[in-house]
């Protein structure tokens, strides 16, 4: 990933007169011109973007005070409403749309003094685990553009690690900002249920799982945007040490296979947390009737029918053809499937619970394969077995119907020059000490990584 300042030196540069939010912008507005081949931002308009940008420094000149996101340039994915901006959902249903009004987030954010400068691509609805749709096409990695960066919110993360942006809002309802964050190299991080709000905008294809997410390249980052969207400025409950006592599961109570440089990496890591004083203990979660990812998509596939199956019904070519697979599996569906899944969802937050009980965070790979060629949907095969294609998005997605916060922080990078993540989730509603916790981590492995423990 491409180095740039902190959100907090920016912030600190066109707040004290030594940049301005214009000249912010204007560099972000190059660097994403000259990112184009990336694909990770597919709605530009320079004009609304600098008038934004004038705004902050029309607000500063007049003594507003400090703005702690002053200039920083941002990008939003595709479903989040953003005022005056064609919005899509990655869908020919809505290829025209513009959005009336801001999502409440969006507009923290540009009280607290940021500046959209696009739209980050997503794939339909943000419902499958690539980035990519037949509105605006593939999105690339920016370390190897024959790869996915993963989904949804791959935008988002692409934008962020080949440097055309430092921060973005994606979203995430089984893993959406995590999973890319892991393949790129980038931080994302979804907060508790309710920790930030999710409207105005389009109906959710959810129970309450979707969170609207920071995505940038540091915890520091990460934590200057969490205040902006969650409106508030809450200091840890803990001290910076205080916070050490970690559970970690390898595959998170799955029987699901993981790269064995993952894997290796992974296990470097957490020697490295212990001789930094932290706890570690092996502790794998018992899921409800041996419960697995895919027992749950009967409620995604219950929501799109819902929402679009009229249309679909109507012309199923406007759709992207996996996005079509999932309406059409909905239209099939039973109410007993959606109860019955209902029920698993209640069951996992109890057994999510039960797992950080005693324990400040559990550890786990974010995913558990380094990205894969952009025109699959998953791997075919991860360690050598034969796998289904969402065997890469095993991890995440129990954590969002448990309603915890999660944060993916990179690890490192393979023998290939991929990267690889591990989550960190937290207690329920304990969204600032999980960021606390989690910079402790990063100081931790990046101490470690100058001293060359780990492989970067």
């Amino acid at each position: 990933m491409q180095t740039r300042e902190s959100l907090a030196s920016t912030a600190d540069a066109v707040n004290a007169g030594r940049s301005s939010a214009r000249a912010e912008c204007e560099q972000a507005l190059e660097r994403i011109e000259a990112g184009r081949d990336l694909n990770a931002i597919v709605a530009v308009d320079a004009v609304m973007s600098l008038q934004e940008a004038e705004t902050v420094d029309r607000r500063l000149g007049a003594g507003e005070g400090r703005l702690p996101l002053a200039g920083v340039a941002l990008v939003v994915k595709d479903l989040i409403w953003v005022e005056g901006r064609r919005v899509t959902q990655g869908s020919r249903l809505f290829a025209d749309f513009v959005a009336p009004q801001d999502a409440q987030v969006v507009a923290r954010l540009k009280r607290a003094g940021a500046v959209v400068v696009g739209i980050a691509n997503s794939s339909e609805f943000g419902c499958k685990g690539v980035t990519a749709n037949p509105l605006h096409g593939v999105t690339r990695h920016p370390l190897d553009p024959a790869l996915t960066p993963g989904g949804s919110s791959g935008g988002c993360a692409s934008a962020i690690a080949g440097g055309l942006v430092a921060a973005a809002i994606g979203t995430d309802s089984g893993g959406s900002s995590r999973r890319p964050a892991a393949h790129v190299g980038c931080v994302g991080f979804k907060p508790s249920r309710g920790a930030v709000p999710n409207g105005p905008g389009f109906p959710t294809l959810d129970i309450g799982l979707e969170c609207l997410c920071p995505m940038a390249g540091s915890v520091a980052d990460i934590r200057l945007l969490f205040e902006a969207m969650s409106g508030r400025r809450a200091p840890s409950t803990k001290g910076p040490s205080a916070a050490r006592r970690l559970a970690f599961t390898p595959s998170f109570g799955l029987d699901v296979p993981v790269d064995p440089e993952i894997e290796a990496m992974l296990q470097a890591a957490l020697a490295t947390l212990r001789e930094a004083g932290f706890a570690v203990e092996r502790r794998d979660p018992t899921w409800p009737d041996g419960a697995v990812p895919a027992d749950l998509m009967a409620l995604q596939y219950a929501m799109l029918a819902d929402l679009y199956g009229d249309a679909f019904e109507r012309d199923p070519d406007l759709f992207d053809p996996d996005i079509a697979v999932q309406i059409d599996a909905g239209l099939r569906l039973d109410a007993r499937a959606v109860s019955r899944a209902l029920r698993l969802s209640n069951a996992i937050t109890i057994s999510l619970d039960a797992t950080l009980r005693g324990v400040d965070a559990l550890l786990s790979p974010t995913v558990p394969c380094f990205a894969w060629p952009a025109t699959e949907l998953g791997p075919a095969h991860i360690a050598g077995r034969t796998v289904g294609p969402r065997a890469h998005a095993a991890f995440t997605p129990f954590i969002n119907h448990g309603g915890h916060p999660a944060l993916s922080l990179p690890i490192g990078f393979g023998a290939a020059g991929l990267a690889a993540g591990l989550q960190i989730c937290g207690q329920l509603h304990a969204d600032d000490d999980l960021l606390t916790l989690a910079a402790g981590i990063e100081a931790a492995l990046s101490r470690s990584a100058r001293g060359g423990t780990l492989t970067h």
